[in-house]
């Protein structure tokens, strides 16, 4: 089981959502000094909320994991995870362990990234591409997705591993048969990790979340 759903934020009514986040969840959105954040933070928040309440989760208590990753640690093989970026939040819900990614495509985008800290493959492909831009966001998302499956996140080297984007996107001598999913949505690239493919991305509005 795996859903996958993202929602623009940019109109979220910042004091009704402050309301129904909880306790945790409040002090985090007022470490941000932009509202722009603040409504990312606190839009995260209230998908993962819809996305759990429609799959019967109640009262689900979150705690961090060694490396930052946050999990449910009163319910058995349920998992999350959540991204953001400019106006967009993104989580997914599984049975298994998952790890998303969103990333607005920025066109003026540094290639020297990947140069200094992508696999040598990728930064080739990446530059033979047409749209630059576009190819070094497929592979960022994609990268990024399986950092956060693993629960290691940065601490885990970007050219240490290789993603291959084929007919099939796959890890390079992948041992644990894990299953990559690719979005482009307007300006934005989403990339899953997972044992499962992704079916469809499901769209929330911020009035939907607001209702969670």
């Amino acid at each position: 089981m795996i859903k996958l759903a993202y929602c623009n934020v940019e109109n979220l009514d910042l004091k009704k959502a402050y309301n129904l986040v909880s306790r945790n969840r409040q002090e985090k959105i007022d470490f941000y000094r932009f509202e722009k954040d603040k409504k990312l933070s606190a839009g995260a928040y209230l998908l993962l909320k819809k996305l759990l309440s429609d799959a019967n989760i109640k009262s689900p208590v979150f705690k961090t994991g060694k490396y930052g990753k946050a999990y449910i640690s009163n319910f058995e093989n349920i998992y999350f995870n959540l991204s953001h970026s400019s106006k967009i939040v993104l989580c997914a819900i599984s049975d298994k362990e998952v790890g998303v990614d969103v990333e607005y495509i920025d066109p003026a985008i540094d290639l020297n990234i990947a140069k200094n800290y992508f696999y040598n493959t990728e930064y080739e492909n990446i530059m033979n591409a047409k749209n630059r831009p576009d190819e070094f966001f497929k592979y960022w998302v994609l990268k990024e997705s399986y950092m956060k499956y693993t629960g290691l996140g940065m601490n885990l080297k970007l050219d240490s591993f290789e993603i291959i984007i084929e007919d099939e996107i796959k890890l390079k001598n992948d041992k644990d048969n894990l299953k990559f999913n690719l979005f482009h949505i307007k300006n934005y690239k989403i990339g899953t990790a997972s044992h499962y493919d992704v079916p469809d991305l499901i769209e929330y509005n911020v009035d939907e979340l607001l209702k969670s």
